[in-house]
């Protein structure tokens, strides 16, 4: 992680001003407690002059305490309950009928008994009428509260795979499986750790979450430029193995390039001599 002094900051009078993506990496580490002395102090300044940068601040925080615990409540029947109650009321209401004189009790009788049934009938129609919008509003706060914690989610990934610490980039790339449908930002980063990590386990870990998108032809890509330059042998080999799996013509060349390469190790050799036939 780079010293705050050489972070993207601008000094106006006595404020620090940080910039957002400055910001947005560093907050995960606050939260976490692992970020260095000098760019907590930077932070807190910032924190204390921008009502923005604290507003994400809870955001991210309230985002981590939701990892922890998901539950979305589910509306109660309280309408269901209301409906009961008042139908009930009605019932009762209309239960004591005062006898009128005999020549009209037959038709007093059925005059009650329609106004019940009317009754009845506008509070079910009512009753399933506000049921389907209260379903339609509950079903439409469900997925804006989903699209916010995945957007949060992802905002949370990018940041932790540029921590300084090798872990904290592995427990990022693994947010990947809390993603179904990753957009192209987060497939650069996953890219990008494979690729250019320093860390050996970093790098497998972003195989194997790329690994799980091999229909995009972007993913292919990355896989056939890591297989022409990794070095580590057991990454080689995971990555040859999901080339010949998913049978990419394009990987014939560079397969060929590592066979025709001294420095190759024979087993790698052998396990391209393998899977080339099957590609071909």
């Amino acid at each position: 992680m780079q010293s705050i002094e050489k972070s993207k900051t601008n000094v106006f009078g006595n404020f620090i001003v940080m910039e957002k993506d400055r910001i947005d990496a560093l907050l995960p580490e606050y939260l976490d407690n692992t970020i260095s002395e000098k760019d907590r102090i930077a932070l807190e300044a910032h924190l204390a002059q921008s009502e923005d940068a604290r507003k994400a601040l809870k955001e991210m925080k309230l985002l981590f305490e939701a990892f922890k615990k998901e539950d979305i409540r589910v509306p109660s029947n309280r309408l269901r309950l209301q409906f009961e109650e008042v139908l009930q009321n009605e019932k009762n209401k209309n239960a004591a009928v005062v006898p009128l004189r005999a020549g009209k009790k037959e038709s007093s009788w059925a005059s009650n008994v329609l106004k019940i049934a009317a009754s009845i009938a506008l509070l079910v129609t009512s009753f399933q009428i506000g049921s389907v919008f209260q379903q339609k509003k509950t079903d439409g706060d469900i997925a804006s509260l989903e699209n916010e914690t995945l957007r949060m989610k992802q905002t949370v990934m990018l940041s932790l795979m540029e921590n300084q610490s090798a872990s904290k980039r592995i427990q990022g790339v693994n947010y990947i499986e809390e993603i179904p449908n990753p957009d192209d930002a987060v497939v650069a980063a996953l890219a990008n750790r494979m690729l250019y990590d320093e860390n050996d386990n970093v790098r497998l870990t972003a195989f194997e979450a790329l690994s799980r998108f091999t229909s995009s032809d972007k993913v292919k890509e990355v896989l056939i430029q890591a297989l022409g330059q990794e070095k580590n042998p057991s990454i080689q080999i995971a990555i040859i193995q999901v080339l010949v799996q998913i049978q990419e013509k394009k990987a014939v060349g560079p397969m060929q390039r590592l066979l025709e390469q001294e420095d190759t190790q024979p087993f790698i050799k052998e396990q391209i001599k393998t899977g080339l036939p099957k590609i071909i």
